[in-house]
């Protein structure tokens, strides 16, 4: 997800080899708290205010941000997206996870997923992971576990992502989940004044469960 849906002027107030969460929650209770989920390297728990500081410092730099939308240029921005992906939470829309790797309580990332019809049916997911973590195997961790949630927990059938064209990191971490590459949105980042094309790639329910997350891209042209 190169867009974080969070905007400051907005919401009349404000952006990965694991054994999958245990148990799931039952359906529903997320949007009361999200739980926590639980990977080899790293958990993934619902975001707090004190979060803030350490969620500004590990996405705000150039590195992290190229290719997204621009985060909260803040800590008090940051504080007020962990509100806002609370209320979007509660009412059915949005999930945002924070990454924390084991033996820390700092956040170092996140994982989002966002609903695009009605119950999740299709949604998009995301990532932004502080760059001393990239190439430790934190994305993979912990993007099975998101994955798993959205599927299994959220009831996706679909899952999209967009990656622009020049994000050669972010493509190979989408490739190596197993995503499968649909096409190409013509200038559809616009990031520092420059129109990026981005390219789409899915995950499916049915392809997940049966295993296929660890097999390579494939192009459907």
């Amino acid at each position: 997800m190169e867009k974080m849906p969070f905007q400051p002027s907005s919401d009349a107030a404000a952006v990965l080899q694991a054994p999958v969460a245990p148990l799931a929650p039952a359906a529903g209770t997320w949007r009361s708290e999200l739980p926590t989920l639980i990977g080899s390297m790293v958990s993934l728990r619902e975001m707090r205010p004190s979060d803030a500081a350490a969620l500004f410092v590990a996405l705000s730099t150039e590195q992290v941000s190229r290719f997204l939308s621009p985060p909260p240029s803040t800590v008090e921005g940051f504080e007020a997206f962990i509100m806002w992906a609370k209320r979007q939470r509660a009412s059915g829309q949005y999930v945002c996870f924070a990454v924390v790797p084991h033996g820390s309580d700092v956040p170092v990332g996140i994982f989002q997923v966002r609903s695009l019809e009605p119950a999740f049916g299709t949604s998009e997911w995301g990532f932004a992971l502080a760059e001393e973590f990239w190439g430790s195997g934190v994305f993979m961790d912990g993007a099975k576990l998101v994955v798993s949630f959205a599927f299994d927990v959220l009831g996706a059938r679909r899952l999209e992502a967009r990656a622009a064209v020049k994000n050669g990191r972010g493509l190979g971490a989408l490739r190596k989940i197993g995503a499968v590459q649909e096409g190409v949105l013509r200038r559809s980042l616009l990031r520092n004044g420059e129109q990026l094309d981005q390219i789409l790639w899915t995950l499916l329910a049915d392809e997940w469960r049966e295993g296929k997350e660890l097999i390579a891209s494939r192009v459907v042209h």
